[in-house]
């Protein structure tokens, strides 16, 4: 039988280590730059939520352009002096309401101008403010801002006389929802497709990323909904993709008895208008 000498023996080694090396290196270079675009994601995330949040766009219109002949454009001055433009008009029936309407995150006060045609053809007052930042409006959008700017908003209704429905849109669920834990005198406040937190919504869309350590504006509305002791009113559709359902359903268990879910077949995001939304909320009010 043929001897290996020793030095033989590292000879036929070093090949297979040699092969293992490149791999190795492969490997942790890989491991570096997906570590190096996580790290850009999070950095692109967390530097650019207010855009992905708040997103103003378009010119405000003037009212009577998109069939809201009988509503005055107002400026309000805020406490740390920004200045809102809003949409205003009194109630045309005597005693009922005004609806403080929180709009979406998106567009401009014009792109709700159907709902706030249903509100005045019901005879209801109406005060529609432009968020911060959004067309019209002064300031830049934040979570605490929007919603001091709507406590702000109630009082000066209040001050006036008026009994007060809260009503919020989406985003505006969340900003409608702190005023109404803020202000417990409110008549009614109705939730359009409303989310529990924009963080749940946010983790829902990447689960990938932490975006309770990222995201500053939360509008956690599941923190405070039992709080809330203004009758409340829940639309939200079954086709929702935007803000899915489960958001609308936990928000009502969450609120104990106060608030009344209404779940609309077939209805998503924008149309619950046209599934009898409005009907619903003046059958609450008796009107």
């Amino acid at each position: 039988m043929t001897q290996l000498h020793p030095d033989h023996i590292g000879t036929f080694s070093k090949p297979a280590r040699s092969r293992a090396w490149p791999v190795r290196r492969v490997l942790i270079l890989l491991v570096l730059i997906g570590g190096a675009l996580y790290a850009g994601i999070l950095g692109y995330m967390y530097a650019n939520q207010n855009t992905l949040l708040y997103k103003p766009s378009g010119e405000l219109p003037d009212p009577k352009a998109v069939g809201l002949a009988d509503v005055d454009v107002i400026s309000v001055p805020m406490s740390d002096g920004v200045v809102l433009t809003a949409w205003s008009a009194p109630p045309a029936i005597e005693d009922a309401p005004t609806v403080l309407f929180f709009h979406g995150q998106s567009g401009n006060l014009g792109d709700r101008a159907d709902r706030m045609r249903e509100i005045l053809n019901s005879g209801f007052g109406l005060l529609a403010p432009s968020y911060r930042g959004f067309p019209g409006s002064e300031g830049e959008p934040s979570e605490l801002a929007l919603i001091s700017d709507g406590v702000q908003l109630f009082d000066r209704l209040e001050a006036e006389g008026a009994e007060i429905v809260l009503h919020g849109q989406s985003l505006g669920t969340g900003v409608a929802a702190a005023v109404a834990e803020e202000r417990p005198n409110a008549q009614l406040l109705v939730l359009e497709a409303p989310f529990t937190a924009t963080v749940d919504v946010a983790a829902e869309r990447y689960p990938f990323l932490p975006v309770s350590a990222l995201m500053r504006d939360q509008f956690a509305t599941r923190d405070l909904i039992d709080s809330i002791t203004v009758p409340t009113l829940i639309f939200h559709g079954t086709e929702d993709e935007t803000i899915p359902l489960h958001h609308g359903e936990a928000l009502a268990a969450m609120s104990g008895d106060t608030a009344q879910l209404h779940v609309i077949p077939g209805g998503t995001h924008n149309d619950l208008w046209s599934h009898g939304l409005w009907a619903e909320v003046q059958g609450a009010l008796g009107q």
